[in-house]
């Protein structure tokens, strides 16, 4: 039997840190990996359910895979299977459904399957307890790893359906993620991300310490060069933690803040724990000590009852605090979630020019950043060649650069002087 497996991952980063363990799991029992626009033997489909666009992308990529190989054993597993398995299900060709547990044991049950009449439904409960997924870098083609340290959410904001699909916080143990990053170091990695629903919640379920307590310990970590961050909430970002991560300097000056909206009523709304003050007094603790950070964030625009005065006031709020870069999404409701059933929805098209507003704004502040780096020195870890002699690599605030070299610069980390700025790249020479 042909053993090849292509998996198609939609959303997050956890996601992807799933679907590498996965892939895994495949290539430890011989399996090839193939481009899932090919033909294979086993089709994964790890789904999204963030907003129902999420859902239909995932319909089609299921129905996408067994096109592909009317043939092959297709399993779906993710998010949207979770909220949705019956439907996902019901889907002509699909073999295995699996939502976000038991994942573990995909390979092994896509083997049992080879021979199986019609879709065998795994979903059940969210799990309790931090699924054993783990990974060795063998399916990475990059140069920085994404490590998975927690799952599940507590906040239960009014749009989201995440809580639903992933279930309660759960901490992944500091033995076990310090042992998978020393195995991603030993293979070559040198940047870490670290990865989660609600990452800003890791230790608060199991006594282990917070957030702060683990990177200490994989500060420690030799061979290990950076540490990243996953997306953060800025409740998390105290005088503790951020005096503690400004003091590691594998740390890197990288910070994404969901904000959602500047605005309190909306963020009330929003069911979000803090006020537009509260992430103002985050932001300033953070450049306080660490005055190059980087610092991003998510806002929805066009919520429930947003009106014209509230948006301004998250544009007002926006403009006065110039974060470098800002990833603006046009609120969608999402079956299921009480922000779906929330009188005063705001029309499309003043979404989208809100939207349109935002990301201007944006864009502005994202060049005003990177040109405040022109003739400074820079670590930069390059990841790959874009064009004959020219590699391109990210600083610790994950600024794109590219170098002209000679020398084949993928995978290392060398000092920069940063030349000119184009486009969105900055342009150095090595040092």
């Amino acid at each position: 039997m042909d053993k090849t497996v292509a998996i198609c991952t939609l959303g997050c980063k956890v996601n992807q840190y799933e679907s590498e363990a996965v892939l895994e799991q495949f290539i430890r029992l011989g399996y090839q990996v193939v481009d899932f626009s090919e033909a294979a033997s086993v089709y994964v489909v790890n789904t999204c359910t963030v907003t129902h666009l999420s859902d239909r992308k995932s319909r089609q990529m299921i129905r996408r895979a067994k096109q592909q190989n009317p043939h092959s054993v297709l399993i779906v597993m993710g998010c949207y299977a979770q909220i949705e398995p019956d439907a996902v299900a019901a889907i002509p060709g699909v073999d295995l459904v699996l939502g976000t547990a038991e994942r573990s044991r995909a390979a092994a049950m896509a083997e049992s399957l080879m021979e199986a009449a019609g879709p065998l439904n795994l979903v059940a409960e969210t799990a309790c307890d931090f699924e054993p997924l783990t990974i060795d870098g063998s399916a990475q083609e990059h140069t920085r790893a994404v490590l998975k340290v927690q799952d599940g959410c507590n906040q239960f904001c009014s749009y989201c359906i995440i809580p639903y699909a992933r279930g309660r916080i759960r901490s992944r143990s500091i033995s076990d993620t310090v042992l998978e990053a020393k195995r991603l170091v030993a293979a070559g990695f040198s940047e870490l991300v670290l990865t989660g629903i609600h990452l800003a919640s890791w230790g608060k379920d199991s006594g282990e310490g917070t957030l702060l307590t683990l990177l200490y310990a994989l500060s420690e970590i030799d061979g290990l060069e950076r540490i990243r961050l996953g997306s953060l909430e800025p409740t998390l970002c105290d005088d503790a933690f951020v005096s503690g991560a400004a003091s590691l300097p594998k740390v890197c000056h990288h910070f994404h803040l969901s904000l959602q909206s500047g605005c309190d009523k909306t963020l009330r709304r929003m069911n979000r724990k803090y006020t537009a003050e509260d992430y103002r007094q985050a932001v300033m603790r953070i450049r306080a000590l660490m005055p190059d950070a980087a610092i991003t964030t998510d806002v929805i625009v066009g919520f429930p009852q947003e009106t014209e005065a509230e948006f301004a006031e998250t544009f007002r709020f926006l403009e006065d605090i110039s974060l470098c870069d800002v990833h603006v999404f046009k609120f969608s409701p999402r079956k299921g979630t009480p922000a779906a059933t929330m009188a005063g929805q705001v029309a499309p098209a003043v979404k989208e020019e809100r939207s349109r507003r935002l990301i201007g704004q944006a864009a502005k502040k994202n060049e005003m950043f990177a040109r405040g780096f022109l003739a400074k020195e820079e670590p930069v870890l390059f990841e790959q060649q874009v064009r004959p002699g020219v590699y391109e690599g990210k600083t610790t605030q994950y600024l794109t650069v590219h170098v002209a070299s000679e020398q084949d610069l993928t995978g290392l980390i060398k000092p920069v002087c940063i030349r000119a700025y184009q486009d969105g790249v900055l342009t150095g020479t090595l040092l």
